[in-house]
């Protein structure tokens, strides 16, 4: 019997393909690990030995150490008309786009009542909560999107039920916060937090108050959750600051909580945000000063861009998504006395996006 395995390995390593003919397997796979994205996870269809090589943990560590995943901006839209979501990935190199795979939700679902957040160095994007239009009830769904098989996948479920919420990356721990139950009206104390390593859900320290979502930003090891303002401005918004090393919660400064009046942007350990108001001036928090200044240089490209926006950044780089799916992306660099200053370039979407408006977006090195 030990004679008849042993010739059966035999026989099967004589019917190992090569990944590239007439190339030894080392140099193809540098060939292969050279793919850009999305079709590194298209080309596992051409071979077994293809799929082998690129599917092994092995290759994906060769990619992160030779420092071949660059950013990509990966879009949650919808159209405008229909409310159907479309999932899109940007090279902003390029200036392609490229469509995901759907997203494995219900049909009837309402766009902006998802939570969005991202391992971007693993290539992981994460879908969160969510509601259902058609009954209107929220829900507790973990999609979880991989750059490198260019596929999702259903994670486990939340411990809470959840839809117009926050959620942010705080160093690998996923945190989800505030939000609606049942109802609208139904606000979430509760707040629960991700490990992707084990892939499991567990509670972390209730919020003083519900607070309905408007932003949120991640610095350090720090999630800063605002409500923004609302109409008739006579009140200041409410807001939280959640510290993930001690699991405690604490007050907002003033200075912080009333400046907040755009959507967020963490680059390095700096908070910026692109007002919604006017000109959508940019404006970065100043913590010694508890107070907000606004950014020097290029004027935001207001005529190309229209309302919503969705916004997220990377290594200097500020991406801000607009309806219709141009793409404003802003140079940020320190300038004399400290200052900072931003040069932006508008990427025009094709046309066939015209009717989509952007719910999220998130950088994912892929």
């Amino acid at each position: 019997m030990a004679d008849l395995s042993e010739n059966q390995e035999k026989t099967e390593e004589k019917h190992v393909e090569p990944l590239i003919p007439g190339l030894p397997d080392e140099v193809a796979e540098l060939c292969l690990l050279y793919l850009p994205y999305p079709y590194q996870a298209l080309v596992r269809s051409v071979s077994s030995s293809w799929n082998r090589a690129i599917t092994d943990p092995a290759f994906l560590v060769s990619k992160k150490s030779l420092s071949l995943s660059l950013p990509h901006v990966f879009v949650l839209a919808f159209h405008k008309s229909t409310a159907r979501i479309q999932w899109q990935a940007l090279d902003p190199r390029s200036g392609r786009w490229f469509v995901l795979p759907p997203m494995p939700c219900p049909k009837t679902v309402c766009p902006p009542a998802f939570a969005c957040t991202s391992l971007p160095r693993q290539g992981k994007l994460l879908v969160l909560g969510g509601m259902r239009s058609d009954t209107e009830t929220s829900m507790d769904s973990t999609f979880i999107y991989r750059s490198s098989t260019n596929q999702w996948s259903i994670g486990s479920p939340m411990l809470t039920p959840r839809s117009f919420f926050a959620t942010g990356n705080v160093k690998g721990k996923i945190i989800a916060v505030g939000g609606s139950a049942s109802g609208i009206s139904d606000s979430i104390t509760a707040v629960e937090c991700y490990n992707s390593e084990n892939g499991k859900w567990g509670p972390a320290a209730k919020m003083r108050m519900g607070l309905a979502r408007y932003d949120s930003a991640v610095v350090g090891n720090r999630m800063y959750v605002t409500e923004g303002w609302t109409w008739p401005f006579m009140f200041s918004p409410r807001a939280g600051i959640y510290d993930a090393d001690k699991d405690t919660w604490q007050e907002m400064s003033n200075g912080m909580r009333e400046g907040w009046t755009g959507l967020s942007v963490v680059l390095g350990d700096r908070l910026f945000v692109i007002s919604e108001h006017g000109d959508c001036p940019m404006k970065v928090y100043v913590p010694d000063l508890d107070t907000w200044q606004y950014v020097g240089g290029d004027r935001f490209p207001r005529e190309a861009m229209q309302r919503p926006f969705a916004v997220n950044g990377v290594e200097g780089k500020v991406y801000v998504v607009s309806c219709g799916l141009n793409v404003a992306v802003g140079s940020v660099y320190e300038a004399d006395k400290g200052e900072f200053c931003v040069k932006w370039q508008v990427l025009v979407a094709p046309r066939a996006f015209h009717d989509f408006a952007p719910s999220n977006c998130q950088v994912l090195y892929a």
